[in-house]
């Protein structure tokens, strides 16, 4: 049998890769959903190709034009954000990879647990907004998650036979993105422009930006907190500009093991699809012969203050994570709207985390008033 995927987020980055896995591997994967936020042209032309059973637009306001596109196909078309968490529960489903961008993701994932499927996570937002929650639930209906991030599907295979030895600590590598050694008086002119052009990875404009920031390694140490069950000084970031170690484990013993390979997410989207299997790929071979060295640094969080903030947030708990991201989310989107400076970003992230209300157990309501709330205070500070 098939396995039956819905891809939340079909046109995005990782979204578009997992459809090429798909197309590579026919005879193991079948598209049951897709969904989109805004690019109605590339869904329907996912919709041609792979013909799902439904497809939905969270844009409500696209719904006509996708309907329209696609009323020669027998194909369910469905609009907005619920009922994206509707067809996360259908029965035939298998496995959803949560490709969303930003707080989006949350919903539609618990629910997708709650419905007993299994979970390839590339929403790094789910974890950090809810990570208690998130592996609370998985725990309880007895649901994989298998994570899609580079870094953590690198600790996750790093562990592969490991499961009862104690990870003394974690390196997550970052690359440092594109404004690796610039010095603070250069980062306060650097444009949008600038920022989405990463020296080894393609992926979308607000995950680009967070990895110009060091957000996204903020975002992954929480998620490595979570997926592996790691305290915060357990996950130390290395930064390693040739991104080709995509992160090691440190055992008790002094040991350590890496995992290596090019800079593709097509190679941890087949991994977790195809757990514990491992699937015949077409992409280039790691040829060490090009690579006279691998070189690594520390973080510069005085540059890049963003990952003092994660680690800040983590540490104090609750729902300052959910404070920090929602601050995230709207002074990236700002940054590439042209209305606020690289650096400013930061000090509005870092004045949000000291206004907002602080619940120390929130429950899922809570996540969504302090997501209300932390945007309401980002946006009047700038």
């Amino acid at each position: 049998m098939k396995r039956q995927l819905a891809i939340l987020g079909s046109t995005g980055s990782i979204g578009t890769q997992a459809l090429e896995v798909v197309s590579e591997h026919p005879d193991l994967f079948e598209v049951y959903a897709l969904t989109a936020n805004n690019q109605v042209d590339l869904l329907v032309e996912q919709a041609h190709k792979y013909m799902p059973e439904v497809v939905v637009i969270a844009n409500e306001k696209k719904y006509p034009e996708l309907k329209e596109a696609l009323e020669d196909l027998p194909v369910k078309v469905w609009a907005g954000s619920e009922a994206i968490t509707q067809i996360v529960q259908a029965e035939p489903i298998d496995m959803v990879l949560t490709a969303m961008v930003g707080y989006a993701g949350l919903k539609p994932t618990i629910q997708a647990i709650k419905s007993g499927k299994a979970i390839a996570l590339a929403n790094k937002e789910t974890l950090v907004v809810g990570g208690e929650l998130i592996t609370s639930l998985a725990n309880e209906y007895k649901v994989p998650v298998l994570p899609v991030d580079s870094e953590h599907s690198a600790i996750f295979q790093c562990l592969a036979g490991e499961w009862d030895n104690p990870i003394e600590k974690v390196l997550l590598t970052a690359s440092g993105g594109p404004f690796r050694t610039k010095t603070i008086e250069e980062l306060a002119t650097v444009t949008k422009e600038q920022a989405l052009k990463h020296p080894n990875w393609v992926m979308g404009a607000k995950v680009t930006i967070d990895s110009a920031t060091l957000m996204n390694k903020g975002f992954e140490m929480i998620e490595a907190k979570w997926l592996f069950g790691l305290k915060p000084e357990q996950v130390q970031v290395v930064i390693h500009p040739q991104s080709v170690i995509h992160s090691m484990v440190q055992f008790e013993d002094g040991s350590i093991k890496a995992q290596l390979g090019i800079p593709s997410m097509k190679l941890p989207i087949a991994y977790a699809f195809s757990y514990p299997k491992r699937l015949k790929s077409g992409l280039p071979r790691l040829d060490f012969m090009h690579y006279g060295q691998f070189t690594f640094e520390e973080p510069d969080l005085n540059r890049f203050p963003n990952l003092a903030f994660a680690y800040e947030a983590i540490r104090k708990g609750g729902n300052m994570p959910c404070i920090m991201n929602a601050a995230n989310e709207i002074v990236v989107a700002a940054f590439l709207r042209d209305e606020i400076s690289f650096p400013q970003m930061s000090e509005v992230i870092e004045q949000t985390m000291r206004k907002a209300s602080f619940v120390g157990t929130p429950t899922y309501e809570d996540y969504v008033a302090t997501d209300k709330e932390a945007r309401k205070i980002a946006i009047e500070l700038f």
